[in-house]
């Protein structure tokens, strides 16, 4: 059954091939037995899990005909996102204990689509770094588990490609969904600014989004579809899209689209390079117009960029007793924001906006932009840590230059895998489209996807 995907699942749960029940046991059974080594989930809630898949098989036999999409089908939640009743840490020893109050908008979106909620699922300290290494545990890549899952969903990717998750929900800032995504093997999309509801908390600079992480693009794509909402308050709203939107896009072919390639730098791992150049190669092939675009690089960003960071790590509230318990990452971070003032965060959100635009001028004749995912294969776990915190966020600029790039200028990007390394390691390939051009960038990717089986 693990092997199955998401639209599998619900075909056969609406079919009464697989019950819900026996789903969920399956996959609690592999966390209980698996988690320990991968360090995929932080709290496994059994009780509520099994309920949710009563439920669910409870509704197919019924008769029911309007079934949920996803009826019976279980999912994994990031713990930056609070589910009600369940611990929410954000990664935090300063949290360790807190149990959230509410639902999430993206929470209420799976719930609705009768998905059943396996856990909460292990992420970076307030999401703020691109590994998942915390007081709890660090979320070790399956494909290597000296290796770091990425972050800061790393939790959410691991669940997936562990085979302890079917799909997972994990968030987006600055490269958080598709590093993550890219490390594991995995397909993971950042949508749109705007697509997806950050409620009930707030998204003031337009970086962070929800999104989906899935073996395949039409996984992703199904489970884009469920998480995409609006709610009253939300900064950035785009109109709603119609059942299915997504997820037919995986089947279209994606026409002749016009491809810009920004090569990598030297010292770019060659596998990285390579998974860049053979996906370009390919597209080629797959009669789309291919051509090298004009490079974007973390210089063009890195001062506002980390301005607008630091700021949104001290805005999450701790009590002046307990920054001591911080990771010394999320530690200076917060005291970099303490010496800015309102006048210089404006000023970096203004400039920022500027460097969003000449950005997307830069490629606005190309459909799509392919880069490598990554700049280096997945680190070893404590690999991109240093001993001064300011070096560590260095590191991650140096892992991951490109990721940022659509969390700026708020356009839709995809990573999809594109090659192992002899030792089984993956290496992915970053998809970045126009404005709102989430189904360009699936069919693109599934169009791949499928060249490459």
């Amino acid at each position: 059954m693990t092997d199955l995907t998401l639209a599998e699942l619900a075909a056969a749960v609406r079919a009464r091939e697989v019950s819900p029940v026996e789903l969920a046991e399956e996959y609690l059974g592999r966390i209980d037995r698996e988690n320990d080594e991968v360090g995929a989930y932080l709290t496994v809630d059994h009780e509520g899990a099994l309920a949710a898949a009563r439920e669910a098989e409870a509704l197919v036999l019924s008769g029911r005909r309007d079934l949920p999409v996803l009826c019976g089908v279980p999912v994994s939640v990031k713990d930056t996102w609070p589910v009600k009743g369940l611990r929410y840490t954000s990664g935090s020893k300063v949290f360790a204990e807190r149990v959230a109050e509410v639902d999430a908008a993206v929470v209420t979106q799976l719930r609705q689509a009768g998905m059943v909620l396996l856990g909460k699922t292990n992420a970076a300290e307030f999401g703020c770094s691109s590994y998942t290494e915390t007081v709890f545990g660090a979320a070790r890549n399956p494909h290597d588990l000296a290796r770091t899952a990425g972050g800061s969903s790393g939790g959410a990717a691991a669940s997936v490609a562990a085979g302890l998750a079917p799909a997972a929900q994990g968030s987006d800032g600055g490269g958080s969904v598709r590093i993550p995504a890219a490390c594991c093997g995995l397909v993971g999309i950042k949508p749109t600014r705007g697509r997806v509801s950050p409620a009930p908390g707030p998204d003031s600079a337009g970086l962070a989004t929800a999104g989906p992480i899935a073996r395949t693009v039409a996984d992703a794509a199904l489970l884009l579809d469920v998480l995409s909402t609006a709610r009253p308050g939300d900064t950035h709203q785009l109109p709603p899209t119609p059942p299915g939107h997504f997820a037919s896009s995986a089947e279209r072919d994606p026409g002749r689209l016009r491809i810009g390639v920004l090569e990598g730098q030297p010292n770019d791992d060659p596998w990285c390079r390579r998974a860049c150049e053979d996906t370009a190669a390919l597209l080629a092939d797959l009669g789309h117009d291919v051509e090298e675009a004009a490079p974007t690089v973390p210089d063009d960003y890195r001062d506002d960029f980390t301005v607008v960071w630091s700021v949104l790590a001290a805005s999450v509230p701790v009590p002046a007793e307990r920054e001591q318990d911080l990771l010394p990452l999320t530690r200076w971070l917060r005291e970099k924001a303490r010496g800015y003032d309102a006048v210089t965060l404006m000023s970096a959100l203004g400039s920022m906006q500027a460097t969003a635009r000449r950005i997307a001028d830069r490629y606005d004749r190309f459909d799509v932009v392919l880069s490598s995912a990554t700049a280096t294969l997945p680190p070893l776990v404590g690999g991109l840590v240093d001993a001064d915190p300011a070096r560590t966020f260095e590191n991650m600029l140096e892992f991951h230059p490109l990721t940022p790039l659509a969390n700026i200028t708020g356009q839709p990007s995809l990573t999809a895998p594109a090659l192992r390394t002899p030792g089984g390691l993956p290496a992915g390939v970053l998809l970045t489209g126009r404005y709102g051009a989430e189904t360009t960038l699936i069919s693109v990717a599934a169009q791949l996807e499928r060249a490459r089986r």
